[in-house]
C-alpha cells in the first residue's frame, strides 16, 4: 500500500511538473488547430483564436527565447483588428460596403515591393537577435519572423497566395520548434503544412469561383 502510495504521488507530480513546462505550449497547439481550421473555411472567427492564441504566444515565445517570434505576436495581434474588420466588411472605394471581403489573388504590382520589405525586416531582424539577445537561432527565427509579416497580412486581404508563405513558414517553424523543445506546436506546425496545401487548393477554387461569378 506505501508503494501504491508513492508510485501515485511520483505520477503526480511528474504530471504537475509536465503541464508546468508544456501548459502553454498545450493551450496555444489547441488554440492552433482551431484557428487553421476555421482560416480552411474562411471563417471569420479565426480572428477571436487567433487573439487569444497570440497573446498567450507572447508568454511562450519568450519563455523559450524566441524573442522574434515574441515580438511578432504583437504585430499579430494589431493585424487581427484589421483582419476582423476587413473581413466583416470588406471595402470599395476605400468605403465599408457591409460585405465581406471576397478571396483574391495577391496583387502582383505589389509582389516586388513585398519581397524587398521581406528581406529588409529579415536583415534587421537578424542584426537585433544577433547584436542584442542570447538567441540561437538568429536565422531561423528572424526568417520565419519576417516572412510572416507578409503572410498575416496577406491573409487579413484574403489573397489565395497566403497559403504558400505559410507553407514555407511551417516547414522551417516545425524543425525550429522541434529544437527549442515546443513539441506541441512543433506538430501543429507540421499539420499546419498538410492543411496549407488544402488551403491553397481550396480558396484557388474560390477565387476562381469569384471571378466567373
Amino acid at each position: 500500500m506505501t508503494f501504491d502510495c508513492k508510485k501515485k504521488d511520483n505520477i503526480s507530480e511528474t504530471m504537475q511538473t509536465f503541464l508546468a513546462n508544456y501548459w502553454l505550449d498545450i493551450v496555444t497547439t489547441t488554440l492552433g488547430i482551431a484557428y487553421i481550421i476555421l482560416e480552411y473555411h474562411a471563417s471569420i472567427w479565426l480572428w477571436l483564436v487567433g487573439f487569444l492564441m497570440q497573446s498567450l504566444g507572447i508568454a511562450l515565445y519568450y519563455q523559450k527565447g524566441l524573442y522574434a517570434d515574441c515580438g511578432m505576436e504583437f504585430y499579430y495581434l494589431a493585424v487581427t483588428i484589421y483582419g476582423f474588420f476587413a473581413w466583416k466588411f470588406g471595402s470599395k472605394g476605400g468605403k465599408r460596403d457591409n460585405k465581406q471581403l471576397p478571396i483574391t489573388h495577391f496583387p502582383r504590382h505589389l509582389m516586388l515591393l513585398w519581397l524587398t520589405i521581406t528581406a529588409a525586416i529579415w536583415a534587421a531582424i537578424y542584426f537585433i537577435l544577433t547584436t542584442y539577445t542570447d538567441s540561437k537561432v538568429p536565422i531561423a527565427d528572424s526568417f520565419t519572423t519576417a516572412l510572416s509579416v507578409v503572410g498575416i497580412w496577406a491573409l487579413a486581404r484574403k489573397y489565395v497566395e497566403q497559403w504558400i508563405i505559410w507553407i514555407v513558414v511551417d516547414i522551417v517553424t516545425c524543425i525550429l520548434y522541434y529544437y527549442k523543445d515546443i513539441p506541441f506546436k512543433a506538430t501543429l506546425y507540421a499539420f499546419y503544412v498538410i492543411v496549407a496545401i488544402m488551403g491553397y487548393r481550396k480558396w484557388k477554387a474560390a477565387a476562381i469561383s469569384n471571378v466567373t461569378n
